[in-house]
């Protein structure tokens, strides 16, 4: 059996027991599974914490980044913007709106990969679109972001490059590079949330 097969199968194992652990909710638009089986296998909802770094940094209003970590986590180090909606609670009447916003790509983030997995197989159930996970997580953010390694002497030109990238994004985000405490509490983020249009009726007057 392929490590690809392998891998399927363990996600959705763990999301099936996430949902087990999680309170039940009506759901009225539920996506067929076998959509969401093609959308779990689409490697195209990870972004990289390089993209995601230069979105920041560019300031993209389309993006919203959502910490599903505890709130105990969360307060002492989150990515500088992100919110923090804990896994447990990510099916809350409440946080409906703030994930089903018009023209903004929601990115959920954990301290590895699987649990930001879960939160995006159960709200893509719901069928929400542009859904989006952080590959690797926090784990991978601090390797490539926070605390950057520099390529071998050896490594090709285009290392180099992503290591430069990598470098000033430590410094914007008060990494290693930029001598201060990578740790710092998290940034507390207001939150305008933005209505899906409603369809116009057809017909009539």
């Amino acid at each position: 059996m392929s490590k690809r097969y392998i891998f399927l199968a363990v996600l959705l194992i763990g999301s099936a027991f996430g949902l087990t652990q999680l309170p039940e909710k009506p759901n009225k638009k539920q996506i067929p599974p076998d959509e969401l089986l093609i959308k779990i296998y689409d490697q195209a909802r990870y972004l990289t914490t390089r993209e995601i770094a230069k979105r920041i940094i560019d300031r993209d209003p389309s993006i919203f980044l959502v910490d599903v970590r505890t709130p105990s986590e969360y307060e002492e180090y989150a990515i500088p913007g992100a919110f923090n909606i804990p896994l447990e609670n990510i099916l809350d009447d409440q946080w409906r709106d703030y994930l089903n916003q018009d023209g903004v790509d929601v990115i959920f983030y954990s301290n590895g990969t699987i649990y930001a997995d879960q939160a995006w197989d159960l709200i893509a159930q719901r069928g929400i679109k542009n859904l989006y996970i952080m590959k690797g997580g926090l784990n991978e953010w601090f390797a490539t972001i926070i605390k950057p390694v520099a390529p071998d002497e050896t490594a090709p030109s285009e290392a180099f490059d992503q290591y430069a990238f990598e470098k000033a994004a430590s410094i914007y985000f008060g990494g290693s590079s930029a001598g201060v405490d990578a740790a710092a509490p998290a940034e507390k983020k207001e939150v305008v949330v933005r209505k899906k249009k409603k369809k116009a009726a057809e017909g009539g007057c």
